[in-house]
């Protein structure tokens, strides 16, 4: 988790995206910002002039690193004594790519949000740059950085329930129903309303929005690789998908279901995940994320509570608050980034990360999701074959 040293040192970051006007940028902002050892000192924060402005002053950031576009940041950056150490990425899927792989050439490590990009070629690409660079290059799969889904994963590392023998996942919203009502069709407003936008989205919305959160959690809270999937998807008219049905055959052979819609009445983030075992069960739900549902063969079903002295396995002390103060999205992100601040400030200093500061979603876990989402569509589209991923 960090030493009391290490925990006084300071880096500095850069913003690509998240204006005053954005969702995502504003919660990666505060994530890091909680635990003060990182601070905003570049951006190019949006193509409008105003806004960009905007968001600099509102930002504190000096006038001669607010950038008017992301590739003369990446150059100035690159060339000054006190250039940035990382820079976020939390711009429109369609423009990661480019963001990304001109900050990696420039020599600056990068944390970008998912989906990585629209081709596996493409993720390829970036991986093979940022190895090729040593470069830290890290995925926001924030999930993961909740305090009791990383109790659930050494939970079932320490062999809690058992050989795994099933896997259960789901993630249902609710904010594009109008958009195949009969009587009412949305303005289009909506902050995330680009995501049907096949120029903005790629080859999907759903399953590339939120069914990947699905594929990362499993693979995170139980190493399963998938081998091949079949799927079915629901566009309902419009040019991408707004639903899935997806069945996974692991690389064990045991297999699992997913499903993701934002059509599903009723459901605002209906993220849960369900491993079971020969010797019981584990369930985590984001809406509910202090909290994690554990049945031992035989046993009571018990929930388990962040920050209660009942847990003993050491992933219970990324627990901010005491027991009963809830904890939530931003704090899970700040977990993200305190590891991912802990390897580049090690790397800064020539030691070696430990396996708890590398504990964050890599670029390789943002290829896999890119592979992911290709095997689905094109499955759905072929008659929903099996499709095997490399």
């Amino acid at each position: 988790m960090g030493n009391f040293i290490m925990e006084k040192k300071t880096i500095t970051y850069g913003m690509v995206g998240g204006s005053n006007q954005a969702f995502i940028g504003d919660i990666h902002r505060k994530a890091i910002a909680l635990d003060g050892r990182a601070k905003l000192v570049a951006g190019c924060f949006s193509s409008n002039t105003d806004r960009n402005r905007e968001t600099g002053e509102t930002n504190h950031i000096s006038p001669d690193r607010l950038y008017s576009a992301y590739q003369a940041m990446a150059k100035a950056e690159s060339t000054r004594a006190d250039k940035i150490d990382f820079v976020s990425i939390t711009t429109p899927n369609h423009t990661h790519y480019a963001i990304a792989k001109e900050f990696l050439l420039a020599g600056i490590n990068v944390v970008c949000e998912k989906p990585l990009c629209f081709t596996v070629e493409q993720a390829e690409e970036l991986k093979k740059i940022s190895e090729e660079k040593g470069l830290i290059f890290a995925v926001t799969y924030a999930y993961t950085g909740y305090t009791m889904v990383k109790v659930a994963r050494e939970m079932i590392a320490n062999g809690k329930i058992g050989k795994i023998i099933n896997v259960n996942a789901e993630y249902a919203q609710d904010w594009l129903l109008d958009e195949i009502s009969e009587n009412e069709k949305s303005s289009g407003k909506k902050f995330s309303f680009w995501r049907m936008d096949p120029e903005k989205s790629g080859i999907s919305n759903c399953t590339g929005d939120i069914g990947t959160h699905m594929e990362n959690m499993v693979h995170y809270l139980t190493g399963l690789k998938i081998k091949r999937l079949h799927a079915t998807i629901n566009r309902f008219g419009h040019a991408l998908d707004l639903n899935a049905n997806i069945i996974v055959e692991y690389e064990n052979h045991i297999n699992g279901g997913y499903w993701c819609s934002q059509l599903a009445a009723g459901h605002k983030n209906g993220f849960v995940v369900r491993v079971f075992g020969t010797e019981g069960g584990i369930e985590w739900a984001e809406e509910f994320p202090d909290y994690l549902k554990f049945t031992p063969r035989n046993g009571a079903t018990q929930i388990l509570s962040r920050s209660s002295g009942y847990i003993t396995e050491k992933a219970a002390a990324y627990g901010r608050l005491p027991a009963g103060h809830p904890e939530g999205y931003i704090i899970a992100f700040a977990n993200t980034y305190k590891n991912i601040i802990n390897t580049i400030l090690k790397k800064n200093s020539g030691e070696k990360p430990s396996e708890e500061d590398l504990d964050f979603q890599t670029v390789t876990d943002g290829l896999n999701g890119v592979k992911f989402v290709h095997a689905v569509i094109e499955s759905a589209d072929n008659d929903s074959k099996w499709v095997t991923l490399d």
